[in-house]
């Protein structure tokens, strides 16, 4: 869909040959009248302008080839990346002009002129709506925004790509129409007409007024058409009956009418006959004065029946003054839509729903406003944006942690490969020394965030709590000091669960750091463990826990605490309350991740001044467990007891060269390929022998369980090692029918990486070495 935008490109053409024509022209006139100038310092300073033209002209074309060469990549990137988006896209330059649109684009509103041409029938202003998104997307490289329109919602995201382009997308939420809003239950006379004016649905309420289901509107109203803010008269069994219609557009031209009778409009200074009604109304004055408000509107809002306010003392969140907004209705320069604000009143944060239609044609018009409660709809709005944050930083911090796993292997790797050529007393051997303590802690930072993002590596067990805490104790204590005071309550008997013993560890330590921490003056910390039966699910903070038996384990101290508006934040990675130097910010991410890949679930309580209350929950488990199978030989195996010869498979060159170096240093006969296919290329060769396969996971091409599987089917003998950033779980499936490979996770060590594979030789047959 690149041609849609390229009008604009060929103007550019255009007055591009335009300048090559006159450049061209102004060359020809000074070839022309250098001859007829005498030889001198004038015909020299022609031949310098000519020369300087001949130079600037090269220098254009080559500028504006280079930026159409520019512009069509990124229209053909785009054009891959969009074109099947089931959203409109459209990208622009920094002053709006379409450079691109994609098929849900075309295929919306045909070839549009601008951004604003294609908006025109969903928002009110829309170039100022996209002025503001584009200024946000300049200072904070992207800027969402939902507006309310007559169909639905309209999300708008703005993303700045390339210097001076953005990439616009419109996804638009269109109203479920009338069955999903509930309507049939409320006492508010309410039908919904399709195009022709036949009734499709009509609510009990309008049902009982008229005595019968209408099928068209003729049969409902004796004159059409009928608008908002109309004062009809209905003919019922009872007699006739005075109501006001005010209508919503639906879906699919659909119109959405809802009656009034006038004996329930709240009209001041009459009583009000629709206090039991349970549709919260408001009648507005032109200027936003309340006028008066039924029953249920006063409970929503917290006004009394008589209270003289201005509907902007009463809700803010517009973007702009509610004053201003219900003055346009009025006036009819904007259609009554429905928007969502904000209670300006103190309390907890409640969000409304206001649908405002004028009563009369007239300009200064009163209006009757439609409130319903929207705070459960922005709650979960703000769990679904807290999800996908939280979603978006697990998947953004395993992706580093990955690419890092392989540097740190490297580094770490030829540091052990230096180590192995230097004797401690060498001037050079404490500099590496510091080198590999160094990648040590890195690789510690990284499993930090692989753990957040659960995708390191556990190795889980049956585990009793109150053994894993009497083990931790004295390195507890030794980490809170001295003017801190451990309490241990366990209960007795308590069922096994099961984790990864050294994780529950590093989970324990965080918690009681994080609790130090706390209470600079001193204090205590109890460590609970309980039992704990389960029911029915149990809902905390947002999530289900299911029905079962529980182990549970507090972790519980009397410092600070944490202000409620920060405790959605507290398991965020790099979230920290501490002063710049004091901590990384990982510490209850990494708890989060160690309990979330172990099953469990975790939840903080916590109260300025009084103390905070970090809960575990942790599954039991109480099936047999297998015995681990015989620990394979632990000292590196050399070539005097074997004749391995390994086909190592990793696209990274520095940890292939590595693991090459430190395997052959070890007595292995290596084979190095950078792929898969590279792989199974070379064991088409009858004539190679490999015991062992060394193979990373993720690989362009063949990942490497695949290329394995298709190696096994004709050489089954083979014993396999999978290295890799990720967790092992990330591909255990694709291990099922490979009982014989085992997992070495990055960054290993010179030691590690020979051992595993030495350990793999060793269930071999010991062949003689020739």
């Amino acid at each position: 869909m690149v041609d849609q935008a390229s009008d604009h490109q060929e103007g550019r053409g255009t007055r591009a040959a335009l300048r090559r024509g006159t450049g061209v022209l102004a060359l020809a006139l000074l070839a022309l009248a250098v001859p007829l100038l005498p030889d001198g310092p004038g015909r020299l300073a022609v031949w310098s302008v000519a020369v300087t033209l001949v130079i600037t002209f090269l220098l254009a074309d080559a500028v504006g080839l280079v930026q159409r060469w520019r512009r069509q990549r990124l229209l053909g990137q785009l054009n891959r990346l969009l074109t099947n988006d089931p959203a409109p896209c459209f990208a622009t330059d920094d002053l709006g002009r379409l450079l691109y649109l994609n098929r849900a684009a075309v295929a919306r509103g045909g070839a549009t002129t601008s951004l604003t041409a294609a908006l025109e029938d969903l928002v009110a202003h829309p170039a100022a709506m996209l002025y503001r998104l584009q200024g946000c997307a300049v200072r904070d490289g992207q800027a969402r925004e939902d507006v309310v329109t007559r169909r639905g919602v309209l999300r708008t995201t703005v993303q700045r790509g390339s210097p001076g382009h953005f990439i616009w997308r419109f996804e638009e939420f269109l109203d479920r129409g009338p069955s999903a809003r509930g309507v049939d239950g409320i006492s508010l006379p309410m039908l919904v007409a399709g195009r022709g004016g036949a009734v499709l649905f009509a609510n009990d309420a309008i049902r009982r007024l008229l005595g019968e289901r209408p099928r068209a509107l003729d049969r409902v109203f004796s004159q059409l058409p009928v608008q908002s803010g109309q004062t009809v008269i209905l003919a019922a069994p009872a007699g006739r009956v005075e109501a006001v219609v005010f209508e919503i557009a639906g879906p699919a031209e659909r119109r959405e009418i809802y009656l009034l009778p006038v004996a329930a409009l709240p009209r001041p200074p009459m009583p009000h006959p629709d206090e039991d009604l349970p549709v919260a109304l408001i009648r507005l004055a032109a200027s936003g004065n309340v006028l008066s408000a039924n029953g249920t509107a006063c409970d929503l809002l917290g006004i009394g029946p008589d209270t003289l306010i201005n509907a902007s003392d009463l809700f803010e969140g517009l973007g702009r003054p509610v004053r201003d907004w219900i003055a346009d209705v009025a006036a009819g320069r904007l259609p009554g839509k429905t928007e969502v604000l904000r209670l300006s009143r103190s309390g907890p944060e409640t969000f409304v729903q206001i649908t405002l239609r004028p009563l009369s044609g007239g300009p200064q018009a009163d209006l009757i406003a439609v409130v319903s409660d929207a705070t459960a709809m922005k709650t979960l709005e703000a769990q679904f944006v807290q999800s996908q944050k939280m979603q978006a930083i697990g998947q953004l911090a395993g992706g580093v942690a990955h690419d890092f796993n392989n540097l740190l292997t490297a580094i770490s790797g030829h540091c052990d490969l230096l180590l192995l050529n230097h004797d401690p007393t060498d001037p050079d051997y404490a500099d590496l020394a510091q080198i590999h303590q160094n990648a040590n802690r890195a690789a510690d930072l990284v499993g930090q965030l692989l753990a957040f993002s659960r995708k390191q590596t556990l190795r889980p067990a049956q585990l009793h709590l109150d053994e894993v805490l009497g083990d931790v104790t004295h390195l507890l204590k030794r980490l809170v000091g001295e003017r801190i005071r451990l309490d241990f309550v366990h209960e007795e008997g308590l069922a096994p669960i099961r984790a990864d013993r050294r994780q529950l560890e590093q989970v324990l330590v965080n918690l009681v750091v994080n609790a130090r921490d706390a209470m600079p003056e001193g204090g205590s910390i109890r460590i609970e463990t309980q039992s704990n039966h389960l029911e029915a699910p149990l809902t905390l903070d947002r999530v289900m826990i299911p029905a079962g038996d529980y182990v549970l384990v507090r972790v519980t101290d009397h410092g600070c605490g944490i202000a409620p508006e920060l405790l959605d934040k507290v398991f965020e990675p790099f979230f920290t309350t501490k002063r710049p130097g004091e901590g990384t910010g990982l510490g209850l991410s990494t708890a989060y991740g160690i309990v979330k890949q172990s099953g469990g679930y975790i939840f903080v309580e916590s109260e300025p001044g009084r103390g905070t209350c970090f809960t575990l929950y942790f599954p039991q488990h109480t099936e047999a467990e297998e015995a681990d199978p015989p620990t394979l030989p632990g000292s590196p195996v050399s070539a005097q007891g074997f004749g391995g010869a390994v086909l190592l498979v990793e696209d990274e060159a520095p940890v292939r060269a590595f693991a090459a170096r430190a395997l052959g240093l070890r007595g292995f006969t290596v084979v190095e390929a950078e792929s898969g296919e590279a792989a199974l290329d070379l064991l088409s060769d009858p004539g190679v022998h490999v015991d062992v396969l060394v193979t990373d996971v993720i690989m362009p091409g063949m990942d490497g369980p695949t290329w394995v599987r298709a190696a096994l089917r004709d050489r089954p003998h083979l014993r396999v090692v999978f290295i890799s950033g990720y967790a092992e779980e990330g591909f255990a499936g694709a291990q099922d029918d490979m009982p014989e490979s085992v997992f070495l996770p990055k960054p290993f060590s010179l030691e590690e990486l020979t051992r595993t594979v030495g350990a793999q030789i060793g269930r071999l047959q010991p062949r003689t070495l020739s």
